[in-house]
C-alpha cells in the first residue's frame, strides 16, 4: 500500500476512534444520556459542514457530525452535548434576527457546560460569564454593535450557525410524536442529582453485588409494590426479565408480558427512563390484570392487542402514571370506549391498524401466548381468582388512601371483573324471555281439575292455555349440519333450546338444516329436533339459502326470531333486519360482523 494511503487510513482511524470515545463520554453521562438516546447522530459526508466545524443540529433532533474533522474525544463530547442542549433548552424558535439568536443560545449553552466542567472548549479560550438567559442576551445583542466577545461559542465554526431550521427528515404522526426534549432533560438532571446524593451518602457502597436487581425495571417494580397500591399486588407476583439476548430471541423491541407465566420482559437496548419504565410496566400489568388474553375469544389476536393498547395507554395518560414513551399507541378518538368497542371500530380498517406497532413491535402483540407446557405454574382458575382479588383490593386501598385519579372506565372494568361472567345458557334463557313473554293462564271447566276427597261432588276448574295465545308463538332454527360441526356441542345446544322452549310454552319451531344446501324439516317440537339431526358432512356450509327459505315461507311469522347454530365455518349471512341470534362454539370466529347477539358455548 502506498505511504500516502496508509497515512490517510491511519488518520481516518484516529479520527473515528476519537469520535467514538467522545460519543461514549456523552452516553455515559446521566444528564445527557437520555437526550442522546432520543436524538439521531449521523457521521457522514455532507456539503453542509464547514472545514473546521464539528456538529450541526436540526430542529427534529438529528446531529450531523463532520467525519473529516480531527478533534480530541473531550472536544467531541463538548460538541455533541452542546447540540443536545439546544434541543433540551428549546432553542429552536423563530426570531427576527436568527443570527443573533444563535449567538445568544451558543453563549448560554457554553456557559452551562463550563459551569458543569464538561468537555473541552472548541474554539474560544475564554469562559462565558455574565449572561445565563438567552432571551436577555438576545435583547442585549440587538442594542450593541461590537458582538465579538459573544461570538465563537458554536460548534460549526466561528461564523456559522450550528442550528438548522426546517428539516423534516423524521416523519411524525399522531401515534409517533416528536420527543419532549425539555422533559427528557429534566429527568436526566433528576437522575444525575439522585446518583450524586446516593454516592455522597455512601448508599452505592451498600448496593447488592447482583446489578441485575438494581436496573431501572426492578426499581420501577419496587416503586409499584411500595407506592402504588392499585397495581402493587400484581407487580409483586411478576418476575422481571431484563435481558437483551432473551428479548432479541423473542423479537421483543421494548416490552412484552407472559400472563400465564407471570413474567414481564423488558429489552435493555431500548432506553427508558424511570418515568417511561413505570408507564410501560403499568401497561403490561393492566394487560394481565384485566385478563385481556381471555377476553380475546374469537377476535383477531393482533388487532385485539392493538385495541387493548389504545385503551390502556389512554387510561395511563389520564392518570399521569409515568411518561408515555415515544411511539406508544394513543388516539383521543377512542377515549371513553371499551376494548371491545375499539376492536369493532378498527376491524373495519385492518390494513391501516395492522401497520401499527405494539411495545413488542409491528405485527407482534405484546401479550405473549401461553406456553403449551408450563409445569402447571398457574391454572386459568387460579389466575382469574388472583387478578380479580388483587385488583379489587388494590382499588379499595388506592381510593381509601387517595393515591391519585383513576379513569371511570378503568374503575368500571375492575368492578366488572369482580363478578364472574354470565354463562352462555343463562344469556340464551334471557333471549327467550325477551321474545316469549309468559302466557296468562285462565281457569276453565272444560278441563276439570282433580276433585277434593272431602267434597268429591263439587267440580272445580283447571288452569288452561288458550290455543289462540299459542298461535304464532314460534321461532326459526337454522342448523349447520356440515361435517365440521362438533356433535357434543350440537347436542348441548339442542338440549338447551328444548328446555327453554318447554319452559316458555313454545309448542314448535321451524327447523332448516344447512350444509351445502338447505333442507326444510318443517315445524317440529323442540324436544324432537335432536333425535333427527344428522351431520351430513357434504362440504362447506351455506347458511343464506336457509335464511331465505324461512323469509319466503308464508306460514312462518314475519316477526318470529331466528336462532342460527353453526361452528362459524360458513359464508356471510344477511338477515334483512329480522331479529336473530347466533349460537357458536366459544373460540369460533364468524367470518362477518354479526348484527344480532352471539352466544358462545363452552
Amino acid at each position: 500500500m502506498p505511504k500516502t494511503r496508509s497515512k490517510q487510513k491511519e488518520a481516518t482511524d484516529i479520527a473515528t476512534k476519537n469520535f467514538d470515545a467522545g460519543y461514549n463520554i456523552v452516553s455515559s453521562n446521566p444528564i445527557f444520556s437520555p437526550l442522546l438516546k432520543k436524538a439521531s447522530v449521523v457521521r457522514g459526508k455532507n456539503s453542509i459542514y464547514r472545514k473546521d466545524g464539528l456538529t450541526l443540529v436540526t430542529n427534529e433532533g438529528t446531529i450531523f457530525c463532520n467525519p473529516t474533522c480531527r478533534a480530541e474525544p473531550w472536544e467531541w463530547a463538548r460538541a455533541i452535548a452542546h447540540s443536545l442542549l439546544h434541543l433540551a433548552l428549546g432553542h429552536f424558535q423563530k426570531k427576527e434576527r436568527p443570527t443573533d439568536w444563535n449567538i445568544a443560545c451558543d453563549y448560554v449553552v457554553e456557559k452551562f457546560l463550563s459551569d458543569f466542567n464538561f468537555g473541552r472548549p472548541i474554539y474560544q479560550s475564554t469562559t462565558p460569564v455574565g449572561f445565563s438567559d438567552e432571551e436577555k442576551l438576545y435583547r442585549h445583542l440587538s442594542e450593541i454593535r461590537d458582538k465579538s466577545q459573544f461570538v465563537g461559542y458554536g460548534t460549526s465554526g466561528v461564523d456559522v450557525p450550528d442550528m438548522l431550521f426546517g428539516y423534516n427528515e423524521r416523519h411524525y404522526n399522531k401515534w409517533n410524536k416528536p420527543p419532549e426534549w425539555s422533559k427528557i432533560f429534566a429527568i436526566g438532571l433528576s437522575d444525575a442529582v439522585r446518583q450524586a446524593v446516593n454516592k455522597a451518602s455512601g448508599e452505592d457502597d451498600n448496593i447488592d453485588s447482583d446489578r441485575s436487581e438494581n436496573t431501572t425495571a426492578h426499581q420501577a417494580k419496587r416503586w409499584f409494590i411500595s407506592s402504588y397500591p392499585l397495581l402493587g399486588a400484581i407487580a409483586a407476583n411478576f418476575k422481571v426479565i431484563y435481558d437483551q439476548h432473551i428479548c432479541e430471541r423473542m423479537d421483543i423491541s421494548v416490552a412484552a408480558v407472559s400472563i400465564s407465566m407471570a413474567e414481564i420482559y423488558i429489552n435493555p437496548k431500548k432506553y427508558l427512563n424511570q418515568a417511561e419504565m413505570r408507564f410501560v410496566m403499568a401497561h403490561e400489568f393492566l394487560h394481565a390484570a384485566l385478563r385481556h388474553d381471555v377476553r380475546q375469544e374469537w377476535r383477531d389476536p393482533y388487532l385485539w392487542n392493538v385495541a387493548c393498547d389504545f385503551i390502556i395507554n389512554q387510561w395511563l395518560t389520564e392518570m399521569e402514571l409515568g411518561e408515555r414513551p415515544e411511539g406508544c399507541l394513543h388516539d383521543e378518538q377512542f377515549k371513553g370506549m371499551s376494548a371491545e368497542a375499539i376492536y369493532d371500530r378498527i376491524a373495519n380498517d385492518m390494513r391501516m391498524y395492522r401497520k401499527l406497532a405494539t411495545l413488542r413491535g409491528v405485527g407482534l402483540g405484546d401479550m405473549l401466548p401461553a406456553p403449551a407446557f408450563n409445569n402447571g405454574k398457574n391454572s386459568a382458575t387460579d389466575l382469574d381468582d388472583f387478578y380479580r382479588r388483587a385488583l379489587r383490593q388494590g382499588l379499595t386501598y388506592h381510593q381509601d388512601q387517595d393515591r391519585g385519579y383513576l379513569p371511570a372506565g378503568l374503575v368500571e372494568e375492575i368492578r366488572a371483573l369482580a363478578h364472574p361472567p354470565i354463562p352462555w345458557d343463562v344469556e340464551l334463557a334471557r333471549w327467550f324471555d325477551d321474545h316469549f313473554t309468559p302466557i296468562e293462564k285462565k281457569r276453565s271447566y272444560a278441563r276439570p281439575s282433580r276433585r277434593q276427597s272431602s267434597t268429591p261432588d263439587i267440580p272445580r276448574p283447571n288452569w288452561v292455555i288458550s290455543q289462540a295465545s299459542l298461535d304464532g308463538r314460534t321461532f326459526g332454527v337454522v342448523l349447520d349440519t356440515s361435517g365440521s360441526m362438533d356433535r357434543s356441542l350440537l347436542a348441548t345446544a339442542l338440549g338447551a333450546i328444548a328446555s327453554y322452549s318447554a319452559s316458555k310454552d313454545v309448542p314448535a319451531a321451524r327447523v332448516v338444516f344447512c350444509d351445502a344446501a338447505a333442507h326444510d324439516a318443517g315445524y317440529m317440537k323442540p324436544e324432537d329436533i335432536a333425535g333427527i339431526v344428522k351431520v351430513r358432512g357434504r362440504g362447506g356450509t351455506v347458511l343464506q339459502p336457509g335464511i331465505d327459505l324461512l323469509r319466503s315461507t308464508e306460514d312462518f311469522p314475519k316477526d318470529a326470531p331466528i336462532l342460527i347454530i353453526t361452528d362459524a365455518e360458513c359464508d356471510a349471512v344477511i338477515l334483512y333486519g329480522r331479529e336473530h341470534a347466533f349460537l357458536v362454539p366459544h373460540s369460533a370466529r364468524l367470518p362477518f360482523v354479526p348484527k344480532g347477539k352471539v352466544f358462545r358455548m363452552r
